[in-house]
């Protein structure tokens, strides 16, 4: 008889995919619409953008950064979003855009996942 051992270990990017389960429900029960998930730019060096949706109270484009950590130590997951990380994302959200006609109103939120608590932080920085 052969026993195959088996693990609960999860992987960084089955946690990860969870965080942006877990912050895509919490967006999509407070109203908003999802666009798409998971941009990526082409090319190296580019940016990515975990989630866009849609605001649909005021057709605003809001693109979110998701966050997970397991514990708030080293600054938690707030603290991993740096000034390159905003920039990435800024520079795919330009991207993005650039297949529209019109330009919609636009937001860039940020959803942190710790201990299983969802924080969901509006309007967390600018393209500028």
């Amino acid at each position: 008889m052969t026993v195959v051992a088996t693990t609960t270990t999860t992987t960084t990017k089955q946690r990860g995919d969870a965080a942006e389960d877990a912050a895509l429900a919490h967006l999509e029960a407070a109203g908003l619409r999802l666009v798409t998930r998971n941009y990526r730019t082409p090319g190296r060096g580019g940016g990515e953008i975990d989630l866009i949706l849609r605001d649909p109270r005021d057709a605003t484009l809001v693109f979110v950064e998701v966050r997970q950590r397991a514990s708030d130590s080293h600054g938690g997951a707030g603290g991993s979003i740096t000034g390159v990380k905003r920039r990435r994302i800024v520079f795919a959200a330009r991207h993005y855009l650039m297949d529209l006609r019109v330009l919609p109103p636009c937001r860039f939120d940020v959803v942190l996942v710790e201990a299983g608590r969802i924080e969901w932080l509006q309007g967390a920085f600018d393209a500028a």
